[in-house]
């Protein structure tokens, strides 16, 4: 955070007679895609171009930093001014999904590609994003309504997981594809939790039991992971807009009615800019909170995010962190969430996102029953929110996380909605539901026999 200053000083000593050429320029600069100065932007496609003709791009912070930033920026301004669209989430949609078909359609060079990829499975870009978002998120939160918050999410999470299931064999069943395919091919992996936390070990799990290839169950199931995560993703940008006209339904990333970020309110409320010292110090708290949940991993299975997640809500119930340390991680949460966004989706559309298993489940058939799963499961959370005095909304959102690509789909979901401050939530919904998810189904696939 920068010094303050009085309005225009130090400037006005500077600026150029009106009408020159300088002052042409700067208004050049100060046009933005996104958040990259328009020249910036231009440069930055000069310099990927001049690597691309030389045959290998850096894969290093520094390259990626600057493509990521052109790439995911355009997407989304695109994505942004599309009429209609754009309140359904067009800038999520368009920063994941048009670097994966342009890597589909050969359409982005093969070095930049291979740089991008490299740098994004290497670096653990994703799980970056998300310490800093659900540290300074969860710091941020009112800690009178923190615990209950995160007990009460579970009852529309468990009553959505259940109507979603029961509606999508339903629907699957009527339209021909069979009870057992559609629970277990399209339904269960909807809800397992992604890609690696879900769609992998329960293709691993129907291999050992049923004696099939591992390889062609995956294929089978990924389909409906990433339509499932898509159709999320459109339904929480619709309730964005649905939020905007009926602002009584939402709380804009709050779940209970009364809850308040700390800088806002509070008996401890802080100064609204803290030091980069500050700053600094709150992103080291997150990284390290992260990489403690990296042992937790390690030594008893238990996933990193999760643990972070909980050693997080132990501080902020505790009072373990200052005050000024807390809207130091606050600032960093709201830095990532404005600036990092769409460049990690930008990644992720490149890195992990494969155009070709996306359509292989565009079939009628198919395409209804996913789409029926995913509304019931979000439609059950706006309901029993309101028996619950929380935003139905807001709930319904995070259910949708439910559904979504596991840590990629929760970025893309809540950014579609603009509520980023709910990926704590959105983790249990992610992490713990599709761990849930996966046991029992792999239970009831050796009980049915697949």
């Amino acid at each position: 955070m920068s010094e303050t200053v009085a309005p225009g000083a130090g400037l006005a000593a500077s600026e150029p007679p009106r009408g020159t050429a300088l002052t042409w320029w700067w208004r050049v600069m100060d046009f933005k895609i996104g958040i990259v100065p328009a020249p910036i932007f231009v440069a930055i496609l000069a310099l990927a171009g001049f690597y691309v003709s030389q045959g290998k791009v850096p894969a290093d912070i520094l390259m990626n930093m600057a493509v990521l930033a052109a790439g995911g920026f355009a997407c989304a301004e695109l994505g942004k001014r599309l009429p209609y669209i754009r309140n359904f989430g067009a800038a999520a949609i368009f920063a994941t999904f048009i670097p994966s078909y342009l890597v589909y359609a050969h359409l982005l060079p093969k070095p930049l590609v291979e740089s991008v990829t490299t740098f994004t499975k290497a670096s653990n870009f994703l799980y970056l994003f998300i310490s800093c978002i659900i540290v300074g998120s969860i710091l941020g939160m009112d800690r009178r309504v923190l615990v209950g918050g995160f007990l009460k999410i579970f009852v529309p999470l468990a009553l959505g997981s259940v109507a979603a299931g029961l509606v999508g064999c339903g629907v699957g069943s009527a339209l021909g594809l069979g009870l057992n395919h559609t629970l277990f091919k399209i339904v269960v992996p909807i809800m397992a939790g992604g890609v690696g936390e879900g769609a992998l070990p329960l293709s691993m799990g129907y291999a050992a039991i049923s004696h099939e290839a591992q390889g062609g169950l995956f294929a089978e199931i990924l389909p409906s992971v990433m339509l499932g995560s898509l159709t999320a993703i459109i339904f929480a940008g619709g309730l964005n807009y649905l939020g905007k006209r009926r602002p009584q339904l939402t709380g804009e990333g709050r779940l209970q009615v009364g809850e308040q970020d700390v800088e806002l309110t509070g008996e401890h409320a802080v100064r609204p800019h803290p030091g980069i010292e500050t700053v600094a110090g709150a992103a080291v708290m997150a990284v390290t909170l992260y990489l403690a949940g990296t042992v937790a991993q390690k030594l008893w299975d238990f996933p990193a995010p999760v643990t972070m997640l909980l050693l997080t809500v132990v501080l902020k119930l505790g009072q373990l962190v200052s005050p000024n340390l807390e809207q130091g991680a606050y600032s960093v949460y709201q830095f990532f969430r404005t600036a990092v966004t769409y460049p990690l989706l930008f990644a992720i559309g490149v890195a992990m996102t494969p155009w070709d298993k996306l359509v292989a489940a565009f079939n009628a058939p198919t395409l209804i029953t996913i789409i029926a799963t995913v509304a019931t499961l979000m439609g059950t959370g706006f309901v029993v929110a309101r028996f619950l005095k929380m935003y139905p909304i807001d709930v319904a959102i995070v259910n949708a996380c439910h559904s979504g690509q596991g840590g990629t789909g929760d970025v893309a979901i809540l950014s579609a909605a603009n509520r980023m401050q709910l990926m704590p939530f959105a983790q249990i919904a992610t992490r713990i539901g599709g761990a849930i998810t996966v046991t029992l189904a792999l239970i009831a696939f050796r009980v049915l026999g697949g």
